[in-house]
This record gives C-alpha cells, structure tokens and sequence, in this order.
C-alpha cells in the first residue's frame, strides 16, 4: 500500500466517522463547543427535582434495609450464641 492510498483510506475513515458523530449527536440534540467537546441541552428543573425526590426515596429504603438487617443478624447471632452455650 502506497503513502497515498494510506492517506486516503485515512481521510475517509476521518469523514465517515465525523457525518455519524454529526448525525448521532443531532438525534441526541447534542451541540458541540469550540474544542468539539459534547454540549449537552439543559434539562427541565421539574424533572430534576422529580429526579431528586426519586433517589431521596431510594437512599430512604436502603437504609431501612441495611439498618434491618442488621438488627437481625445481631439476633440471628445472639440466638446462635445462646444456643451453643
């Protein structure tokens, strides 16, 4: 393969890659900045704080669960120890 045809092979790739990052990004609605970095759209503050509220949720149920099993393996093991004396 000659400098040429590798030079090219490589512009097209360059190109095919660019017209699908152009395409890709605009079904996204995604913009770029000067340096080509992603711009992404900003999102609406009531789907943020929905967003929050969820997670807060989340977090409360977790912890509820860790605290609970906690306190039965405590038990479990207690129960254990008794039984064993």
């Amino acid at each position: 393969m000659s400098f040429w045809t590798a030079a090219v092979v490589i512009v097209a790739i360059w190109a095919f890659v660019t017209i699908y990052s152009h395409r890709h990004d605009g079904t996204l609605g995604v913009t770029r900045d000067e340096d080509g970095n992603p711009v992404f759209p900003p999102r609406d503050e009531s789907e943020l704080q929905r967003e929050v509220k969820e997670l807060r949720e989340r977090v409360k149920v977790l912890e509820r669960i860790a605290t609970d099993d906690r306190e039965a393996k405590r038990l479990s093991s207690e129960i254990d120890r008794l039984r064993d004396e």
